[in-house]
């Protein structure tokens, strides 16, 4: 089996002593599709992220960072830091 690449959306809403507290992580078929969706989802929530990450079941390897390729509003600083 080859690497296989999921694209996910993960929105924030505002929560206490300003925290975010993240929403249920949308999986997308495509990367415009999760862009999409993100900018959809920023309308009305502190913060997105969409972003993608790429995996082989077969042998284990992962992305040990995801590829972050939108980002709006109040987000993780660990979100912040991707490139």
């Amino acid at each position: 089996m080859s690497p296989q690449t999921q694209f996910l959306v993960q929105a924030f809403n505002a929560a206490k002593d300003d925290q975010l507290k993240p929403d249920r992580l949308i999986v997308c078929r495509s990367a415009e599709g999760a862009r999409r969706t993100a900018q959809r989802l920023a309308l009305s929530r502190a913060g997105v992220v969409a972003f993608s990450i790429t995996s082989d079941d077969e042998t284990g390897d992962y992305d040990e960072e995801p590829t972050v390729f939108y980002r709006e509003g109040q987000i993780p600083d660990e979100f912040s830091a991707m490139p």
